[in-house]
């Protein structure tokens, strides 16, 4: 096995930092060259430890195992997955890699309590605890102090606000760069921006703030951008704009439920907008969570893009329960992801997806290069990381993606939020990017 140059520059930043963060773009490889530099650390350098994966559930599931078969890694894996009893069992497995899936992040901090073996966790997809709140990244910092090696890897690092990043640095490094609580790098780097009374609802960064946040950085974390490392067939993102067949009844319904609400407060703007998002795209639950059909205009205009598609497989990617079953009703041969081998050899015509469980590490290049968003997420990360199941390393036809978006609702508004948070996102990598040998020739 041969590593990119890029790759082994990546490899080699693991070796050279005990904690760090790889803010690789999709496709670049970050799993085999996490892969590579722990196999050189056990196997060339002689380092112990007991190595811990943590990654969303279908990565723990397939990719690290898939990866360490298909380049013959000399390396032992125990996934830590299924029930209590299956999970405990393969913690006590001999095996150089343990591999979990982070919702079981909480209970394996549990079960250890004062016993915490692993000395090297690698955590992939870093920005899945972006949240200092959540009981994931509050059991990992429990147990940051006894760990010699730490990896972050994600594409993603702040998908939303630089205020995302907090958490996921404090785990590299323990406070030592950006504060060590959260509430000291807000007061240091951002002011209040929209609030009422005691209760603020985002922040904006003073001034400068953001240069000194990326210096901060540059000592632990690397960036690579897929465009300046891979020649990619390219992508074609197109918008599908639809006309809904009876807008005044979207317009009163949508007027009916923003009436309902006497204040749009953070609270329940997420519940608000999600109905309406529903209605964009044909149903909408009730109260007693019943379904309420409203249209089929994006079922329809998912059926002309299947027929001028001429039986090449196209992926799916959903939103909602009521939008996976209609489409399953119109589309009898469409299926959810059960076999990555089967879609990559040709053999689901259209496979439907949500961008949470299947956005992140699943190598599906190879069965097909179009996409469609029945409907969009308002997640940048979840976003890019579902495109990137296509348009990756290994793809040798031009990806295209059709956004399905129901004129004069808020698919417009999701869209055009998406086109702007990248702008910040770009901003962050662009700071921290890594300079090749290739580069500084």
């Amino acid at each position: 096995m041969k590593l990119h140059e890029y790759q082994e520059y990546a490899k080699d930043w693991i070796l050279e930092h005990p904690y760090c963060g790889l803010l690789l773009d999709m496709g670049l490889g970050k799993t085999l060259t996490t892969l590579a530099a722990i196999d050189e650390l056990k196997n060339v350098f002689c380092e112990e430890h007991k190595i811990l994966i943590i990654a969303p559930k279908k990565v723990a599931e397939e990719t690290w195992s898939t990866e360490i078969e298909k380049w013959e890694f000399d390396l032992t894996y125990s996934k830590v997955l299924g029930t209590t009893k299956q999970r405990i069992a393969a913690l006590e497995s001999k095996a150089d890699l343990y591999i979990i899936n982070r919702e079981n992040v909480v209970w394996l901090v549990d079960y250890f309590k004062t016993r915490w073996p692993f000395t090297f966790v690698v955590v992939d997809e870093l920005s899945s605890f972006k949240s200092s709140k959540s009981k994931r990244f509050r059991a990992l910092r429990k147990v940051r102090p006894k760990l010699e090696r730490f990896v972050g890897l994600t594409g993603t690092p702040a998908p939303n606000s630089l205020i995302d990043l907090w958490p996921q640095i404090y785990l590299m490094d323990r406070g030592e760069r950006l504060e060590t609580s959260q509430t000291r790098y807000k007061s240091r780097y951002f002011t209040p921006d929209k609030y009422n009374g005691p209760i603020v609802y985002s922040w904006a960064l003073r001034q400068g703030a953001e240069e000194e946040i990326y210096g901060k950085l540059e000592d632990i974390c690397i960036s690579m951008k897929a465009k300046d490392y891979l020649n990619l067939p390219g992508r074609i993102d197109n918008v599908v704009e639809i006309e809904l067949s009876d807008y005044r009844k979207y317009k009163k319904l949508e007027r009916d439920l923003v009436l309902e609400e006497e204040e749009v407060t953070a609270s329940n703007a997420a519940v608000l907008v999600n109905k309406l998002l529903q209605l964009s795209n044909g149903a909408i639950y009730n109260d007693d969570k019943s379904v309420v059909h409203l249209h089929d205009d994006k079922l329809d205009a998912l059926e002309r893009i299947v027929e001028d598609s001429q039986g090449q497989p196209i992926l799916v990617f959903y939103q909602y329960q009521h939008d996976l079953e209609r489409i399953k009703a119109r589309f009898k041969e469409a299926e959810e992801l059960d076999s990555l081998e089967r879609w990559n050899n040709g053999e689901i015509p259209i496979l439907l997806a949500h961008p949470q469980s299947a956005g992140h590490g699943l190598n599906l290049q190879r069965g097909g290069h179009i996409i469609v968003w029945f409907g969009l997420t308002w997640s940048l990360e979840y976003y890019q990381q579902a495109n990137a199941r296509l348009d990756r390393q290994g793809q040798t036809e031009t990806v295209v993606v059709h956004h399905l978006v129901s004129k004069g609702t808020l698919d417009e508004r999701v869209l055009e939020v998406l086109k702007n948070k990248e702008v910040s996102q770009d901003s962050l990598l662009e700071a921290v990017r890594a300079q090749t040998k290739e580069e500084e020739k």
